[in-house]
């Protein structure tokens, strides 16, 4: 029986740091946390890990270790944080981005530690917004609606260039001999757990939703080798292994992870899991119809529903997904908070930087000041959210930015606001089809970083026209890693009953002005049909756009001489 006295940690992997959080198995309370920034963040313009060599663009990679040293140093700061003996402690569970893939030799050992591949870009980990494998993503829509695969439906028709598949056959085909090298394609979600237990387990969650594994299969054989000969045995040789169900135990914690992180040997290690999926039941939203939105740099929707169905430009549906029992479905937006800190770092003038300053503001805060005092629509402008290209519905990583309506009477404020907006515009654009579909979406749970912008989520509210409930933890995903991790401990029979306990939302914190969301009905036609121009009537002026951009920073990296190559990295992080 479990001491009213024990804990568990929860640890999520962000982007740019790792979170340890310290709760308390009996009621969820939170004792204590931990932040441990990456040493190399995200490599997406020089490859820093590494005598700083120059990236192509939509390149986004990782240094593995810089994972482990999350272990090494937030679960202790965190513990002594909380006030609590390690012994009190009786599991861990983690959660991470996704689609996060490291490539390993048989042992686990990252291929970028091994030192003939220490240059190689395509043997670091490739973050979950490493894009440059849109291309590969094409060839794998193209060939499964050629050949009518069944699975492409379960994924609402596309497969991401974010995903397992195609940053897979972009090693291939880009680095044959790292391809050749790799042993084990692992998710990261996998490979902390792998680290801490010493024990390869694949979690159900990125399986089914990054890996393309539906009904206990992956694609066949044939189609893999319809894609490129070389890629025909990816699966049984790279891929394929057993499958951990998420709540369940993936191992005891070994020797060497208990001398990092300063924990008793042998405690249970939960299952690796995904960020957003992880957030449902520290929301305290698991039923059908509550989508949860993890809002953050990107956002993430996930809810379970008792129906399968599908749902065009989904990112996937996944029996037991996020709830052992449920179907469990995924969308999202790949730039959400992301468009408004460029937007902040890179448009608004110096005076407003002063004026923020003079008054202890943020210029987020400023700008939102501003904004939020406009009727809907006074800016005269709409936008779309692509900045970080489509996820959800489009499924389209080529497509870029807009706003229309600018004047030289335009604000910084009115294209904040209208940047915000579209965000929530590609929030409802999910939303009808998942409707549409026979998923009904009833109830919108919040959680990640922007919950805290009152203005954005009473925006979202008006425009999506539906209430929305706000997680009750600062820490969703590192909370979610601990209730996966008391489940896995025994704590619990399972995620459902620990839920409600552990987790917890503030219901309805708000509800759909009616004159708002009438008004801003009438800017999401204009969206809809800006959405529709670029992203589905044949447009393709954003692909030949970037496809101007590559060939540029190609040719400065083929210029002579070491000045060359440091003018190309300068466009680069500039661009």
């Amino acid at each position: 029986m479990t001491s009213p006295d024990s804990v568990v940690i929860g640890v999520d992997f962000g982007t740019l740091s790792g979170r340890a959080l310290v709760v308390r198995v009996s009621d969820g309370a939170e004792l204590g946390t931990a932040v441990h920034e990456y040493r190399h963040a995200v490599m997406d313009s020089a490859l820093t890990a590494h005598q700083g060599e120059p990236l192509p663009p939509d390149w986004a990679l990782q240094n593995p270790a810089d994972y482990v040293d999350v272990l090494k140093d937030a679960v202790p700061a965190a513990l002594r944080a909380a006030g609590v003996s390690a012994e009190q402690v009786i599991g861990i569970g983690t959660d991470f981005t996704a689609c996060t893939m490291v490539p390993t030799t048989a042992d686990g050992t990252p291929l970028n530690e091994v030192p003939e591949f220490a240059g190689r870009p395509h043997a670091y980990a490739k973050l979950w917004k490493h894009h440059a494998a849109q291309g590969q993503a094409d060839r794998i829509n193209d060939l499964a609606h050629s050949r009518g695969e069944s699975w492409i439906s379960r994924y609402g028709g596309f497969i991401s260039s974010e995903w397992e598949f195609a940053k897979g056959l972009q090693i291939l085909e880009e680095d044959p001999e790292v391809y050749a090298a790799v042993d084990r394609w692992v998710e990261a979600a996998d490979w902390i757990v792998w680290q801490l237990t010493g024990r390869y387990v694949r979690n159900a969650c990125t399986a089914g939703y990054k890996g393309i594994r539906q009904d206990g299969q992956y694609p066949s054989k044939d189609f893999l080798a319809a894609l490129n000969p070389e890629f025909a045995d990816f699966v049984e040789t790279k891929l394929d292994h057993q499958i951990g169900q998420l709540g369940d135990r993936a191992g005891g914690l070994s020797a060497q992870a208990a001398a990092w992180t300063g924990l008793p040997e042998g405690i249970a290690v939960a299952v690796g899991n995904v960020d957003a999926h992880v957030t449902a039941p520290a929301a305290d939203a698991v039923e059908s119809g509550q989508m949860v939105a993890i809002m953050g740099t990107s956002t993430c929707h996930v809810m379970n529903a008792d129906v399968l169905a599908e749902v065009p430009g989904m990112c996937g549906v996944v029996d037991g997904g996020i709830l052992a029992g449920a179907w469990g479905y995924e969308a999202g937006q790949s730039g959400v908070g992301d468009i408004f800190a460029w937007y902040v770092a890179n448009q608004v003038p110096g005076e407003y930087a002063e004026e923020a300053e003079s008054r202890g503001l943020s210029l987020h805060e400023l700008l939102t000041e501003k904004a939020e005092v406009q009727p809907v629509g006074a800016h005269g402008l709409v936008a779309l959210d692509w900045h970080s290209g489509n996820r959800s519905v489009l499924v389209d990583h080529e497509l870029s930015g807009v706003v229309v309506g600018l004047t030289l009477a335009t604000r910084s404020e009115d294209v904040y606001r209208a940047l915000l907006e579209s965000t929530a515009f590609g929030t409802r654009t999910i939303i009808e089809a998942f409707d549409s579909s026979g998923v009904p979406v009833r109830e919108l749970v919040v959680a990640g970083g922007l919950l805290k912008n009152r203005f954005l989520m009473q925006l979202y509210s008006d425009i999506t026209r539906l209430p929305i409930s706000t997680i009750t933890s600062d820490q969703g995903p590192a909370l979610g890693s601990a209730i996966h991790a008391a489940v896995a401990a025994g704590a619990y029979e399972d995620v459902r009953a620990a839920a409600p306990i552990m987790g917890g939302r503030i219901k309805e914190a708000y509800t759909p002005d009616p004159q708002a969301a009438a008004a801003y009905d009438a800017l999401f036609a204009e969206y809809k049909a800006l959405h529709d121009h670029f992203g589905r009537v044949g447009d393709d002026i954003m692909r030949r756009l970037k496809r101007i951009r590559r060939e540029a920073h190609a040719g400065a990296r083929d210029e002579a001489g070491p000045a060359a190559r440091q003018r190309a990295q300068t466009q680069e992080v500039t661009a």
